[in-house]
């Protein structure tokens, strides 16, 4: 097997799911496969545990399940392990963010998922923040945004798309949370293969023994893969898998 690789690390959107949302057939085979041969494959997404359930129970049970980029960690029986909110006086920022530029956004809540279609009702201080976000079409905007996120050393900035942002509390990221795992499993960061596509996947990338890119994947994350595997629509994590299980 490929560089002693006994731990898979699969990002959702973009990645492991096709644009529809669905894991192909070919997907969650090559899962199948890994696990058969004594491999751990752990979803590892920006999505809450209520947004991913369903997938991770169809692929069959994982030892550990990263969401909200490392906001949450759950175990094989979805038991929640470890947990990092965002202090609530950096969301009454991002809330006053919002209002001044008119940004729809979206945030995932210990008390459930709010966004501009779906918005809390009480004050911010009411709710325990695990992530916030925000899908700005304009560039300027943006960028305006991300320079004032940027120079915050209390937030942790990525994005799962070229149009969005995403916030977690500084330090929580793909990459501290795998290394979590792989402390309850008795692995190093040598042993992970990690598939992805955005910006939120490119410290697990980095940081892993072999970090693999998606074919559809942001250019700067292709630049820090070891190698780019198919797109998503090109069943890329099934091609990833099969090199590692040669």
């Amino acid at each position: 097997m490929e560089a002693n690789i006994k731990l898979i690390a699969l990002d959702l959107d973009g990645t492991l799911v096709s644009h529809e949302g669905d894991v192909s057939e070919a997907n969650a085979k090559a899962v199948k496969q890994a696990k058969e041969a004594g491999v751990h494959v752990v979803l590892s997404t920006g999505r809450s545990l209520s947004r991913c359930r369903d997938i991770a129970e169809d692929l069959g049970r994982s030892s550990y399940i990263v969401t909200i980029n490392g906001g949450e960690i759950y175990d094989h029986e979805f038991n929640l392990v470890d947990q990092n909110r965002l202090d609530h006086k950096h969301v009454r920022r991002l809330w006053e963010l919002k209002k001044e530029h008119g940004l729809h956004f979206w945030s995932s809540t210990v008390q459930g998922l709010y966004n501009t279609s779906s918005p809390f009702e009480n004050e911010v201080e009411d709710y325990d923040w695990l992530k916030f976000g925000f899908d700005i079409e304009d560039d300027d905007v943006r960028d305006v945004i991300l320079q004032e996120l940027n120079a915050n050393e209390h937030l942790e900035i990525t994005n799962s798309s070229p149009t969005n942002i995403e916030i977690n509390p500084a330090g929580v990221n793909k990459a501290a949370a795998l290394k979590k795992v792989c402390e309850w499993l008795d692995l190093s960061m040598e042993h992970v293969m990690a598939v992805g596509d955005s910006m939120n996947d490119i410290a697990m990338i980095r940081e892993a023994g072999l970090g693999v890119a998606m074919g559809n994947a942001q250019d700067i994350v292709k630049e820090e893969a070891n190698f780019v595997t198919g797109s998503n629509k090109e069943d890329g994590v099934a091609q990833a898998i099969h090199k590692v299980l040669k």
